[in-house]
C-alpha cells in the first residue's frame, strides 16, 4: 500500500524574464509570492506509522525555502531561468536524497492563478 504525504511552504522573490508576451513588465525586476507543495509517496513504516516524518520534510523544505526567499531568482545557482517549471525542477533536485523519494512538486502564484506541477515516477 502506497500513501502520499505533502508539505507546503511559500517564499517571496523577485526575478526578470525574457519573453515575447507581456515583455516589457517581464524584463523589469518584479516580484511574486510563490507557493510550493512537495509530496512524498511510499509505504507506511510499520514501526513509526509514517511514510516519512513530516518534521524531517519541514526541515528539508526550510533549507530549500532559504535559498529562494527574498532572493533575485535570476541569481540562484542551479535554477536557470526563473520559470515555474524550473522552480519545480530546482526544488525536486534539492531533495533527491529523500527516502521515500519526492513524487510531486507543485509551484504556484496564487495572485495570478498560474501553476506548474512536476510528477516524478518512482521505480
Amino acid at each position: 500500500m502506497q500513501l502520499t504525504i505533502s508539505q507546503r511552504f511559500f517564499f517571496d522573490a523577485a526575478h526578470t524574464l525574457q519573453r515575447t508576451l507581456e515583455a516589457e513588465g517581464s524584463r523589469r525586476i518584479h516580484g511574486h509570492t510563490y507557493h510550493a507543495e512537495v509530496s512524498v509517496t511510499g509505504p507506511r513504516d510499520p514501526a513509526t506509522g509514517m511514510v516519512l516524518d513530516l518534521g524531517l520534510l519541514r526541515q528539508r523544505l526550510e533549507t530549500v525555502r532559504l535559498q529562494l526567499d527574498h532572493h533575485l531568482l535570476d541569481e540562484v545557482p542551479q535554477l536557470d531561468r526563473p520559470t515555474l517549471e524550473n522552480l519545480c525542477l530546482f526544488i525536486a533536485h534539492q531533495l533527491t536524497d529523500l527516502q521515500p523519494p519526492v513524487s510531486q512538486v507543485r509551484v504556484w502564484r496564487e495572485s495570478l492563478g498560474d501553476a506548474c506541477t512536476l510528477k516524478l515516477t518512482t521505480a
